[in-house]
C-alpha cells in the first residue's frame, strides 16, 4: 500500500510539472508571436439563427412577481413533500410496462385536443395526422394502451388552445406561476381551461351511464396528474441556476414562443 501510495504521488508530481512547464511554454509563445492569426467563423448567424424569432433578452412581462416568486415556492415544497412522493410509489409498484400503456393511453385522449387546435389553426396535414393517429391507435393500439402510430411513421404533435390563440395573434399577457402546475401565461391559463373543459366533456360522454361516473372521473384526473409528473424530469431548485425563478420563467416564455411558430 504504503509503494501504490508513493507510486501515485510521484505520478502527480510529474504531471503537476509538465503542466507548468506546457502553461510557461505557451505563454511565451504568446507573448513572442505578436502577429497571431484570427480564423474567420466557420459558420454564418444566418445558418443558425431564425428571421422570424426575436433572440432580445428583453425584461418579461410580469407584473405579479411577488405573488409569482411564492407559489414557486409553495409548488416546490408541494412537490416535494406530497407530489413527488406519491411518484415514486407509483413508480415503484408498477412494472414499467404498466406505466408505458398508461401515459399512452391519456396521449390518446389527448389527440382529440390535438386535433381540434390543429384544425383552428388551420394546420390541414397536422389534423390529417393526428386523425390517423388517433384511429390507429384506440383500434389496433387497443383503446391507446400501445403506439403502433409511431412506429408507423405518424408522430405525435402537440397543439393547445394556448397556442391556438397565440397562433391568430393574442399575445402572452402577464407571466403566472399556478398552484401545483407552475409557468403559465394569461393566455396559456386561459387555453388550459378551454382544453381542460373539453377533455371532462369527453370523459363525461365516455361514462355517461356508468356507476359512480364521478368517483371515476375523479380517479382517471388523479392518475393522469401522477402520469404527467412521472414523465417530467424537472426537479424544483436543482437546475444549479441561482436566479432560477428569472431562468425557467424566460425559457417557458421563449418555449411557448417557438411552440406557436412552429
Amino acid at each position: 500500500m504504503q509503494i501504490t501510495a508513493s507510486i501515485t504521488k510521484s505520478l502527480m508530481l510529474l504531471l503537476a510539472t509538465l503542466v507548468l512547464l506546457l502553461s510557461g511554454c505557451a505563454g511565451k509563445h504568446l507573448r513572442d508571436d505578436q502577429a497571431l492569426e484570427v480564423l474567420p467563423a466557420r459558420h454564418k448567424a444566418a445558418d443558425t439563427l431564425r428571421a422570424d424569432v426575436d433572440y432580445n433578452l428583453k425584461q418579461p412581462y410580469d407584473p405579479w412577481e411577488g405573488f409569482n416568486r411564492s407559489m414557486y415556492k409553495f409548488n416546490f415544497y408541494f412537490d416535494k413533500y406530497v407530489f413527488l412522493p406519491v411518484v415514486s410509489a407509483y413508480e415503484a409498484v408498477l412494472p414499467d410496462f404498466v406505466e408505458q400503456g398508461i401515459s399512452n393511453f391519456f396521449k390518446n385522449i389527448g389527440e382529440i385536443k390535438n386535433l381540434t387546435n390543429s384544425i383552428l389553426q388551420l394546420h390541414g396535414k397536422k389534423a390529417a395526422t393526428t386523425t390517423a393517429r388517433f384511429v390507429v391507435n384506440t383500434t389496433i393500439g387497443v383503446a391507446g394502451l400501445w403506439d403502433p402510430a409511431t412506429r408507423m411513421g405518424l408522430n405525435r404533435v402537440h397543439e393547445d388552445f394556448g397556442q391556438t390563440l397565440g397562433y391568430w395573434g393574442l399575445g402572452p399577457g402577464p407571466y403566472i406561476v399556478l398552484p401545483i402546475l407552475g409557468p403559465s401565461s394569461l393566455r396559456d391559463t386561459t387555453g388550459f381551461v378551454a382544453d381542460t373543459a373539453l377533455h371532462s366533456f369527453l370523459v363525461d360522454e365516455a361514462l355517461d351511464d356508468t356507476d359512480n361516473d364521478d368517483a371515476i372521473k375523479a380517479g382517471l384526473t388523479l392518475l393522469q396528474a401522477v402520469d404527467e409528473r412521472h414523465l417530467q424530469s424537472f426537479r424544483y431548485y436543482e437546475s444549479g441556476n441561482p436566479a432560477e425563478y428569472d431562468f425557467i420563467r424566460y425559457l417557458y416564455l421563449k418555449k411557448r414562443e417557438l411552440d406557436i411558430m412552429k
